[in-house]
C-alpha cells in the first residue's frame, strides 16, 4: 500500500483548500483566499502549533471533517451511531487518499477511513469547482460487518473556521415572508437551527454565513454554507472554550430512521460552501455561477427564461374553459410566452378541501378535456404549463377512499389538520408508481404540456412509513427519483419547485428542477426583501417573480404597476392576476416591462449581482457584465427618508478607469414636483470611479417608487 500524503491541496484561481491527513482522520487545515505556490502546508501546520493548556488534555482533539467522540472530541460529534456493542465508540483510521481531476475539470479528493474492529467505513468526497470556487462535501458511512447499526447522525461535513470571523447571518421567515436575515455574534457555546417539518421549510433555511462584523456587500471576508437537502436538517456553529470554532451541517434523522444492515451505506446530503474576500455580493456571485453551471440542466442553461402567466391569483378555483381562453387572449398580446394553469382543473376540485390525488381532468369543468384550452394557448404563441401537488391527498378523494393506508402516519396518533390534506408515502413503490402513471398519462395525452408547477403545501407532521419507522429520508429520496423519472420520460419537460412559496428552495430540489417559486406574496415591497435574501444563494433567473394584482391579495397593499414591474423584472418574470382588471395605461406599462425583460434576460442571467448596502429607506442592487462593459442598477424607495434629501446612490462592480453613459430606462414617465438630478444626468457620461466612489444624488420620490438605470461603457 502506498504511503498516504501528509497533506492534500486543491486550488481554484481564487481559493485554496488544504487538508491535513496526518491524524487518524482528515481535517481541514485551510480554506480561503488562494495561497502562493511557495507557501507549503507544512508552514501552516507549524504556524498553527498549539501548546498544552492548563487543566486540559495534553494532545488537543482534532476538529476533523467528521470529529468523533472516540478521538476525545467533546464538541458535537460528526457521527453518532449505536449497536448492541461499542459501535458508538467508532474510531476509524485513514487508509486511502485518492486525488483526481474529474472529466468536467473539477478537482476532487476521496478519503476513506476504516475501523477494522467495528467493520465500518467512513468516506469523505470533496470537490472544488474551478469556475465558481464552490466546494462540495459529502460524507458516507458503510457497514462492512454483519451486525446492524442504528445511525443517529452523520454530518455532511464539519468545517473548522478561522478564529477572527465571529459573526453569523442565518436565514429564517414564514409563509409569504421567506429568506429574512438574522445577524448575531458567535458566542461561547453553540448556535443551532433544526428543521423537523419534513421539507426545507420557510422558517429554517439550510444556510449560514460566517463573517466579520465589518463585512459589507462589497468588502470583507465571508464564508457561505448551504445544505442541498429538501427534508429535515440541522446546522450548528460552535465556539469552543479553547477558542476554536466550527460549522457543521447535516440531515436531521429521526429516531430509528436509518439502520445500516450488513453492506448498507448512508450518504449524507451535499454541503456546498465557498469563501469570498470581497464581501457578500462576491460570495453570491460564486454560488450563482455554481447553480447555473453545475445544478441546472444543459437545456436550462441555454434556454431563454419565458415570460409566465399563472392563473392562480386571477381566478383561483373558478375554472371554466371560456374564461381561461379569455385570460389567454388578454395576456398573449402583452408578450407572455408561457400560460400556466394552476390548481382547480382535476376531479372534484372546487376548493382546497377535495380532489388531491385524483389527477384526472374533471369533465364537469372541462367537458372536452384540456385539449381545446391547450390548442387555444398554443395558437396564441404560448407554451402550456399545468399545476400538480403529487405528494398530497385530500381525505375527500377517490384515491384516499381506495387507499387510506397510503398516507404517512403512525398508529394511535390522530392526524393533525392541515389545509384539508394528508401526505402520501411516496417512498412506497406502489404510491410512486401511481403518481408517475397519472402524470405520465396526461403528458402523453397532451405532449404540448411542457411545464409542471410542482407544489407541496403542508408539513410532514406524522412522518411514519408503512413499517412504522420515520420516513422523511426515504420520502425525499423518492420525490427526487419521481421527478427525475418523469423528466427522463419527457425530454424538455421543465418543473418548478413550489412549496407554499419558498418552503422548498434548496440546492437538493434545484438539482432536479428548473425554477423556484420564491414566495406566495406578490406584494412588491415584501418581495424586495424576500428576493434579496434568496439572492444570497439563488440567481435571479431561477427565482419566480410575478407582477401581482393591483391590490395584493395577501397584504391588501396597493403598489403602483411601475414598481410591481420593476421588482419582478429582477427575477424570472411573470404575471399573476386577472388581466381583465388592467386599465389601458397599466397594460401599456406591463407590455413595456415585458419587452424590457425580453431584451435584457440574456444579459441578466449572465451578469454578476451587486447588492448595495441598504440605508433602511431603499433596497438597491445591480447586475454587471463580467467584463464590466454594461450594467443595470435599480433603486427602490420603500419609505421616505428622514432627512430633507435622500443620500447618493453609489454604484458597484464597475471599471473605475472606464467611462459609462447613464440612461434612466424605468419608468417611462417620471412625475416630479421640481427638477432633479434625473433631468440632467440621463444621456451623460461619467467615470466608473465617480459613479462608485462619489455616487449620484437621489431625487425626492414618493415611497414605493423604483428607478432602473442602464450603464454602457463608452470608447
Amino acid at each position: 500500500m502506498p504511503a498516504l500524503p501528509s497533506f492534500v491541496r486543491l486550488d481554484s484561481s481564487r481559493l485554496t483548500l488544504i487538508l491535513d491527513c496526518r491524524g487518524r482522520t482528515p481535517a481541514l487545515l485551510y480554506f480561503g483566499s488562494q495561497l502562493s505556490a511557495t507557501t507549503t502546508p507544512q508552514m501552516l501546520a507549524l504556524l498553527r502549533t498549539r501548546q498544552e493548556a492548563k487543566n486540559s488534555v495534553i494532545d488537543e482533539a482534532a476538529i476533523g471533517l467528521t470529529p468523533l467522540s472516540a478521538e476525545g472530541f467533546t464538541g458535537a460529534p460528526g457521527l453518532e451511531l449505536s449497536d448492541h456493542s461499542d459501535g458508538w465508540a467508532f474510531g476509524p483510521s485513514l487508509v486511502s487518499v485518492e486525488q483526481l481531476t474529474t472529466a468536467d475539470a473539477q478537482q476532487q479528493v476521496r478519503l476513506v477511513s476504516i475501523d477494522d474492529k467495528r467493520q465500518l467505513q467512513l468516506t469523505h468526497v470533496l470537490t472544488l469547482d474551478p469556475d465558481s470556487h464552490v466546494l462540495s462535501l459529502q460524507t458516507s458511512l458503510q457497514n462492512l460487518g454483519t451486525m446492524p447499526r442504528a445511525l443517529h447522525w452523520c454530518a455532511a461535513g464539519t468545517i473548522l473556521l478561522p478564529d477572527h470571523l465571529q459573526e453569523l447571518t442565518s436565514f429564517e421567515g414564514r409563509w409569504s415572508n421567506e429568506f429574512q436575515r438574522q445577524r448575531q455574534p458567535l458566542a461561547l457555546g453553540s448556535f443551532v437551527r433544526q428543521n423537523r417539518k419534513g421539507k426545507t421549510s420557510h422558517d429554517t433555511y439550510p444556510a449560514l454565513l460566517v463573517h466579520s462584523d465589518t463585512t459589507t456587500e462589497q468588502a470583507g471576508e465571508v464564508y457561505g454554507f448551504h445544505l442541498g437537502w429538501s427534508g429535515n436538517h440541522s446546522l450548528r456553529a460552535e465556539l469552543t472554550s479553547e477558542g476554536r470554532s466550527y460549522v457543521q451541517f447535516g440531515e436531521l434523522l429521526l429516531p430509528g430512521e436509518v439502520t445500516l444492515a450488513a453492506g448498507d451505506s448512508y450518504q449524507s446530503p451535499c454541503l456546498y460552501l465557498s469563501y469570498a474576500a470581497a464581501g457578500f455580493s462576491q460570495l453570491s456571485q460564486q454560488f450563482h455561477q455554481f447553480v447555473r453551471s453545475r445544478l441546472l440542466s444543459p437545456a436550462q442553461q441555454q434556454k431563454a427564461r419565458p415570460v409566465h402567466y399563472n392563473t392562480w391569483e386571477g381566478i383561483y378555483f373558478n375554472h371554466d374553459t371560456d374564461t381561461l381562453m379569455q385570460l389567454a387572449s388578454k395576456v398573449a398580446p402583452l408578450g407572455v410566452e408561457r400560460f400556466v394553469l394552476d390548481d382547480g382543473w382535476f376531479m372534484g376540485r372546487r376548493g382546497d378541501f377535495a380532489g388531491l390525488g385524483d389527477w384526472q381532468v374533471d369533465p364537469a369543468v372541462y367537458p372536452q378535456g384540456l385539449g381545446p384550452l391547450i390548442a387555444h394557448v398554443n395558437a396564441l404563441g404560448m407554451e402550456f404549463g399545468l399545476w400538480f401537488e403529487p405528494e398530497m391527498v385530500n381525505p375527500d378523494s377517490a384515491l384516499f377512499r381506495d387507499h387510506p393506508d397510503w398516507v404517512l402516519g403512525t398508529a394511535n396518533n390522530p392526524q393533525m389538520r392541515f389545509r384539508n390534506q394528508l401526505v402520501l408515502d411516496v417512498s412506497r413503490p406502489e404510491v410512486s408508481a401511481y403518481l408517475y402513471e397519472q402524470i405520465h398519462r396526461l403528458l402523453v395525452q397532451h405532449p404540448q404540456i411542457r411545464y409542471i408547477k410542482w407544489d407541496m403545501n403542508r408539513d410532514l407532521n406524522h412522518p411514519g412509513g408503512a413499517d412504522g419507522k420515520p420516513a422523511v429520508h426515504r420520502q425525499i429520496q423518492a420525490v427526487y427519483q419521481l421527478i427525475s423519472r418523469l423528466k427522463a420520460a419527457h425530454p424538455g419537460l421543465e418543473i418548478e419547485s413550489c412549496c407554499s412559496g419558498g418552503g422548498r428552495a434548496d440546492y437538493g430540489i434545484l438539482a432536479h428542477t428548473d425554477r423556484i417559486w420564491t414566495s406566495d406574496s406578490n406584494d412588491a415591497l415584501d418581495r424586495l426583501n424576500i428576493q434579496r435574501g434568496c439572492s444570497f444563494f439563488l440567481p435571479n433567473d431561477v427565482m419566480g417573480a410575478h407582477v401581482g394584482p393591483r391590490d395584493c391579495h395577501i397584504t391588501g397593499r396597493r403598489v403602483s404597476i411601475e414598481m410591481r414591474c420593476a421588482v419582478a423584472l429582477f427575477g424570472h418574470f411573470g404575471i399573476e392576476m386577472d388581466p381583465r382588471e388592467l386599465t389601458d395605461a397599466e397594460a401599456q406599462i406591463l407590455s413595456q416591462a415585458i419587452a424590457f425583460y425580453k431584451a435584457e434576460r440574456s444579459f441578466m442571467r449572465s451578469a454578476l449581482l451587486q447588492r448595495l448596502d441598504s440605508d433602511g429607506d431603499s433596497i438597491n442592487f445591480g447586475l454587471v457584465a463580467p467584463d464590466q462593459t454594461r450594467a443595470i442598477f435599480t433603486y427602490n424607495l420603500v419609505k421616505e427618508t428622514g432627512r430633507t434629501m435622500p443620500p447618493r446612490l453609489r454604484f458597484a462592480g464597475l471599471d473605475p478607469q472606464a467611462q459609462y453613459r447613464l440612461t434612466l430606462v424605468w419608468p417611462s414617465q417620471l412625475k416630479e414636483y421640481s427638477p432633479s438630478v434625473l433631468q440632467v444626468v440621463p444621456g451623460e457620461t461619467f467615470g466608473g470611479d465617480a459613479l462608485m466612489r462619489f455616487g449620484m444624488q437621489m431625487p425626492i420620490l414618493h415611497p414605493q417608487s423604483s428607478l432602473i438605470f442602464l450603464l454602457e461603457q463608452q470608447g
